[in-house]
């Protein structure tokens, strides 16, 4: 834990002695512990985890789209030059997300959400959503299409996270969070199932499915949620008939291998070729068409034929690293919308990645949620690269950030992209009063420890020089010294843990 929150709770605890403050802010021991000590590390490393999946996905774009565009267009380069397109679009939406103010971006949220939402409404019409893959989710304007459903899912995140953030700082009760988040989520879930998209509608639940979590709601909410979330994607997924045969695939891989199961049966063959090493860039053999989309939903298997177990590994590892950084952002910020959002936002991302990895190696049935920033898709890696955006502004709101940057400390990162200082967190009344309430109910707790047992006065006799009245006094004394207080009673500690059941945070 960083010097300053410690400090914050030494003295909230009462305990800011010398010994325990050197003992707690001991110096890192080794260099990597004191780099990530550093005030603009978690900045650091959500950049150079973006730039690495960006620059890998790209690679991996142009070697396994290259048969494909040249079969469908008559150029190899025709799918990696919209990738290339749609990559500069999201790192402008990501600098955008990085300079933008924290309260400008929450009073848009609610815009922004109703905007997907008719968005989503208008792509259902026939001729003006086009349909792709059995699924009319995608508006097609000169030859470059866009999918809206990937816009309904962050500005669903942004909204969701102000919301809950909002009434939880308001005492709000466990009806008024939930009225307007879940009715919102199911018009959005509907309107993506009427489409029909299963892997859309997953990701989405998921975001919803985070927020319960993060926002720390009751179990048996989240619960619910969850069997509501598994239900509804089963149902779908037996709904059309292309998708039925792909879970009845998988759950007998050998039953149509030349038909539904064609698919994931080269996806596995791929890995197999490829081993331990790799085939090498650039000289996989699956993408041949021998794997249908393996530009895109199967672009994981072209990795492990091409650059092996270790590549693939690597990938994974890479993620790993996105996880925790996203984690590290959410835990050091102050203000909990950033924190909701940014937890969120790592869950989703994960999720995603989860899913794909796991139907293309087999543990998973094939759903079509794309490999984040790394398959070919224009509208999932412009969002995914804004909501990267966005938690890399959460990195430079961390207390510790900004005091460095509002220091005049340099950062040749913040100066090279030429961003402004970011705001302090000034937390509201509401939240002040309750920090004020916890530190009196931390001291509270520290005064009622077993006290030792009060000596009893002597009696008073010929020898004694004190009055009896002094002794009756100082009996009185010990007396009360010896009860509970009265003034931090079960009372209102009962009282403080039903306002808190609103409060806990899972993430730590």
């Amino acid at each position: 834990m960083s010097n300053i929150l410690t400090r914050l709770r030494l003295r909230r605890t009462g305990d800011d002695k010398p010994g325990d403050a050197t003992s707690a802010e001991q110096a890192p021991r080794t260099r990597f512990g004191a780099w990530l000590g550093r005030p603009m590390t978690s900045f650091h490393l959500i950049i150079a985890v973006a730039a690495l999946l960006v620059m890998l996905g790209l690679t991996m774009v142009l070697s396994a789209s290259g048969v494909y565009s040249y079969d469908t267009d008559g150029s190899p380069w025709m799918v990696f030059a919209r990738q290339v397109l749609w990559t500069v679009i999201g790192l402008f939406a990501f600098y955008v997300a990085m300079r933008m103010p924290i309260q400008l971006m929450r009073s848009l949220a609610f815009t922004g959400f109703g905007i997907s939402i008719i968005l989503l409404i208008l792509v259902l019409i026939p001729g003006i959503g086009k349909v792709a893959n059995g699924s009319r989710g995608w508006f097609v304007i000169n030859g470059f299409s866009m999918q809206p459903s990937e816009l309904a899912k962050i500005a669903f995140l942004l909204w969701g996270a102000h919301l809950l953030a909002t009434r939880r700082m308001e005492r709000a009760s466990l009806r008024e969070m939930l009225i307007p988040l879940v009715p919102a989520a199911v018009i959005a879930l509907a309107l993506i199932v009427a489409q029909p998209d299963l892997g859309q509608t997953v990701s989405l639940g998921i975001i919803l499915l985070g927020l319960l979590w993060y926002a720390g709601l009751p179990l048996r909410v989240f619960v619910s949620s969850l069997l509501a979330v598994v239900v509804s994607a089963a149902a779908l997924a037996m709904a059309e008939g292309y998708r039925s045969d792909r879970v009845m695939s998988w759950l007998n891989p050998g039953a149509d291998s030349q038909g539904s199961g064609y698919q994931a049966r080269q996806a596995r063959f791929a890995l197999a070729n490829g081993g331990f090493f790799g085939d090498g860039l650039g000289q996989g053999t699956a993408k041949w068409n021998y794997l249908p989309n393996a530009h895109n939903d199967f672009i994981f298997a072209i990795i492990g034929e091409e650059l092996g177990f270790i590549g693939a590994a690597g990938l994974l590892c890479l993620f790993g690293l996105f996880a925790y950084t996203g984690m590290r952002i959410a835990r050091r910020s102050a203000d909990p919308f950033l924190r909701l959002l940014t937890a969120t936002a790592t869950l989703w991302v994960m999720g995603q990645v989860f899913i794909n990895v796991g139907y293309v190696v087999g543990l998973l049935p094939v759903t079509g949620l794309q490999l984040p920033l790394i398959s070919a898709g224009g509208t999932s890696t412009a969002t995914t690269l804004l909501m990267i955006g966005i938690m890399a502004n959460a990195a430079r709101h961390e207390p510790e950030a900004v005091a460095a940057l509002r220091a005049g400390r340099d950062d040749r990162v913040n100066r090279l992209l030429r961003l402004p200082l970011p705001a302090p967190y000034v937390p509201t009344r509401t939240e002040a009063l309750r920090d004020r309430l916890r530190t009196r109910e931390t001291k509270g707790a520290g005064s009622t420890k077993p006290t030792k047992k009060a000596p009893r006065p002597k009696a008073a006799t010929s020898r004694s020089r004190k009055p009896a009245a002094e002794n009756r006094r100082q009996t009185a004394t010990a007396a009360r010294a010896v009860r509970a207080p009265r003034h931090h009673g079960d009372g209102r500690d009962r009282k403080g843990r039903r306002a808190r059941t609103l409060e806990g945070q899972h993430y730590g």
